[in-house]
């Protein structure tokens, strides 16, 4: 059994090698660039960096969108005062409009 094995080893191996040889299209090689890497590539490349750039941003910029909508503004308490005391009368308006002014910088 040994000598039947070793026997057929040797055919098979040359039969699968020269099937492979046989699958080989040399005409279809080409040693120039390949057309990927041309101008095409490059703005393939770039196409796919913009989509992604897109998508991300979309993403982040909507689940930034989601997460304020059940919050409330929030209030600047020193305006807050500023406009308590301008209503009870302890500031007048030209010091109330001079500090607003103050404080929105």
């Amino acid at each position: 059994m040994g000598r039947l094995a070793g026997g057929l080893v040797l055919p098979a191996v040359v039969f699968v090698t020269r099937w492979a040889e046989a699958q080989e299209r040399v005409y279809e090689w080409h040693w120039g660039m390949h057309p990927m890497w041309g101008v095409w590539g490059v703005g393939m490349m770039l196409m796919m960096l913009g989509f992604w750039a897109v998508l991300i941003t979309g993403l982040v910029l909507g689940i930034r969108w989601l997460s304020a909508q059940g919050r409330e503004p929030r209030r600047d308490a020193a305006l807050d005062t500023l406009r308590e005391r301008y209503a009870r009368g302890e500031i007048n308006r030209e010091e109330f409009e001079a500090r607003k002014q103050d404080l929105i910088r």
